[in-house]
């Protein structure tokens, strides 16, 4: 059977959080988000009419480090003078959350920890034209990145408001207890295509990205299920539409993976319990 269609990419990321104001000011002041849509205790958050971010309260514990659960949500900016904007007011809002930077060749990325520590990767894609292939795996790395050089060589010379205010969510990476099971579940019964393998990580694609999910076991070797739904709520993978979806519920029934059908979309859990809603673009 196919893999997945090269139209799929990812839409919000829902968090649970405890902190709920803390981590919603955060997202606004630091990154820039915007409310979209809101009632008690849940906010959409996005640029734009674009959701990026749904948060949502919970009383439960926080997640230890070694837990399975979210790595981090990566939001793509579409160039580098947005990018340097962001920075720039991450820089003045939350600078003891930064976390580090890295030049990955197919991106230039920038990471963050919200208040309650779930990672945030704030990036922008290098053209597509110089992601280099080998026998179907994209080349990776992490080089130095100086996050100061970066922003005086971006920024709009008007200044950050400037930058056009747009981003979406680029990939997702997640913790996980085992590669190979993960693999099982995102590659054998999703579909997505494995495009990078590194020591304790796997990267997966639809279409030709560098990748839209991860998983890791760089802290969560050995992981068994989730036991806090604080931290990840659920990734969203928005399929080009109903038949699309089907196909992933046909390989999911081949699999033996349980899921639920939902209104446009189904609902499935990897082995860890992080969840993923696979709807058609309409509903993401």
């Amino acid at each position: 059977m196919d893999g997945l269609p090269a139209e799929t990419s990812l839409g919000v990321n829902e968090l649970r959080v405890r902190a709920f104001d803390e981590v919603a000011a955060f997202y606004q002041d630091a990154v820039g988000l915007t409310v979209l849509d809101e009632a008690e205790g849940d906010m959409l958050l996005g640029l734009d009419t674009e959701p990026i971010i749904r948060l949502v309260q919970s009383d439960e514990p926080l997640p230890q480090p070694t837990d399975a659960g979210l790595f981090h949500t990566a939001i793509l900016f579409p160039d580098e003078a947005a990018l340097a904007a962001t920075l720039v007011l991450a820089a003045e809002h939350a600078p003891e959350l930064y976390q580090g930077s890295a030049d990955h060749l197919v991106s230039e990325a920038f990471y963050f920890g919200d208040p309650e520590g779930n990672g945030v990767e704030l990036y922008v894609d290098r053209p597509r034209a110089e992601w280099q292939w080998k026998d179907g795996k994209v080349e990776m790395d992490s080089l130095p990145l100086d996050p100061t050089t970066f922003i005086n060589e971006h920024l709009p010379a008007e200044g950050a408001d400037a930058a056009e205010r747009a981003a979406t969510v680029g990939h997702v990476h997640l913790k996980v207890g085992d590669l190979d099971r993960a693999r099982a579940f995102y590659a054998d019964a999703l579909g997505f295509d494995v495009v990078s393998e590194d020591e304790g990580a796997l990267f997966y694609s639809a279409g030709g990205y560098h990748h839209h999910l991860a998983t890791n076991t760089w802290q969560s070797a050995g992981a068994g299920p989730r036991t806090t739904e604080v931290g990840l709520g659920a990734v969203t993978v928005a399929l080009p539409d109903a038949a699309a979806v089907d196909a992933v519920a046909e390989r999911l029934d081949g699999a033996g993976v349980s899921y639920a059908r939902v209104e446009r979309g189904i609902v499935a859990a990897d082995p860890w319990g992080n969840t993923l809603r696979l709807v058609d673009a309409v509903s993401r």
